[in-house]
């Protein structure tokens, strides 16, 4: 099997991968099954890949719906100022918000990009215009609201 560009790992290590991201609770007896190996080295092979870096840790997805937070929403931030010091104070700032799943420096139209899960358009209004809006250093605020996910795994192809 090719080695995809993922260097230090064999196809038994990739698959070993593909199976622990679609099922992170897997016993390790049927891990080892379905690649394959004994338990004991199927075993080693897994505290190996999470020793080299390659697993970085295990958690359990939620519904968003059944935790009150469906509505999600992308939204584009704009900074006053480009200096290091209103970057870092930003990125404090939007890392101590719960709402905020994910924050990205980006290149191009704006700073940074966040995704943001709240339970409606109402909660979404108040936290834009109480917390969001509020952040140091925003010029401008983009929200793009999600309607519908057509696609959603945290899967890496491995």
């Amino acid at each position: 099997m090719a080695d995809n560009g993922v260097a230090g790992l064999d196809s038994t290590d990739r698959q070993i991968l593909r199976e622990l991201q679609a099922d992170g609770r897997i016993s390790n007896v049927e891990l080892a099954e379905r690649v394959r190996l004994s338990p004991s080295p199927c075993l080693r092979r897994v505290k190996s890949l999470e020793e080299r870096g390659y697993i970085r840790g295990y958690m359990a997805v939620l519904d968003r719906e059944q935790v009150d937070r469906g509505m999600y929403v992308h939204v584009m931030v704009s900074l006053t100022s480009q200096r290091q010091e209103t970057l870092e104070e930003f990125e404090r700032a939007v890392s101590a918000l719960p709402e905020v799943l994910e924050c990205y420096l980006m290149a191009g139209e704006s700073d940074y990009l966040l995704a943001v899960a709240v339970a409606d358009l109402e909660a979404y209004q108040r936290f834009f215009r109480e917390r969001l809006g509020e952040v140091p250093g925003v010029a401008s605020l983009r929200s793009l609201i999600s309607m519908k996910t057509v696609k959603y795994t945290t899967a890496l192809p491995v």
